[in-house]
């Protein structure tokens, strides 16, 4: 069977990531995003500059930090736009990590610096869920400050991460009744879908279809697009592959220890067909 051709790019592959965020014409894309998740922390924020998504440590010979989108308002803000394809052992590591090159570079030097700091954002949109993530199956946004834990109250306001766990947002296109919605699900479905829904037939939203149509790409573009795609379907596969063989061992287990194949099935995720499979040349 032919394979579907896509009308629109896939967000959480490299390019098609940076063309709907990260180019200076689509910025009003970004800049409507980060209002509508940041609106109770922002107010609104009406200009963007995009900044230099490479970072060094204190030292040429210290670990490199490179972003996806790094960005700052026209208060001096800094913004950290992460795009996380795949599970990472210590990605909340490593997002803290990056937000501190932003803090760092804010030092002046000379005595009379009084150390008051910007407001700095690491927002990470997340192909995958945490494992901690997976006992609460309707939570897909995490906002994380440094609070008091006696009374949870924010001690800092000035550090911000926020985590959106993609996978989980399940919402229809009739269900949409916030525009963070409307983005989560534009976000999450974009190559999808082969046409504007009625209910994101604005501005924005029109612009984000139009800029994302793979049949208005130059020849150059759809071929960097198509690198890009071709990296993200091999990096899928892998990890489906390993996740499969990590099933199947631990069904083999299971089958040893004369458990159900119902039970197996229901443990390990594969089908009563290869779970019985199995059974049968373990016998």
């Amino acid at each position: 069977m032919e394979e579907r051709r896509e009308k629109y790019i896939n967000p959480f592959t490299d390019y098609g990531f940076k063309r709907l965020f990260g180019e200076e014409p689509n910025k009003d894309l970004l800049l409507d995003f980060l209002n509508e998740l940041l609106k109770h922390e922002q107010g609104r924020i009406t200009e963007l500059t995009y900044l230099k998504s490479d970072k060094l440590g204190s030292s040429e010979e210290d670990r490199k930090a490179v972003f996806d989108l790094y960005c700052q308002n026209e208060r001096g803000e800094k913004f950290i736009v992460e795009l996380q394809k795949t599970k990472q052992k210590f990605f909340k590591d490593r997002t803290v990590y990056y937000s501190t090159f932003p803090i760092r570079e804010q030092a002046q030097r000379g005595s009379d610096w009084t150390f008051e700091l910007k407001a700095v954002y690491t927002i990470a949109i997340l192909d995958f869920i945490f494992d901690e993530g997976k006992r609460e199956p309707d939570k897909y946004r995490y906002d994380v400050k440094l609070t008091d834990i006696e009374t949870c109250k924010v001690f800092y306001d000035k550090l911000t991460f926020v985590y959106l766990e993609m996978p989980k947002f399940q919402k229809d296109v009739k269900e949409l009744t916030t525009r963070f919605d409307q983005w989560m699900f534009v976000i999450r479905n974009l190559n999808k879908l082969d046409r504007v829904p009625d209910e994101l037939r604005e501005g924005i939203f029109e612009k984000l279809f139009e800029v994302a149509e793979i049949a208005k790409f130059s020849p150059e573009e759809a071929e960097a697009y198509e690198e890009s795609l071709k990296s993200y379907r091999d990096l899928k596969n892998s990890l489906d592959t390993a996740k499969e063989e990590k099933a199947i061992e631990i069904a083999r287990n299971l089958l040893e220890s004369g458990i159900s194949v119902e039970i197996i099935q229901s443990s390990t995720g594969l089908s009563i067909e290869v779970v019985e499979g199995l059974k049968r040349n373990e016998g």
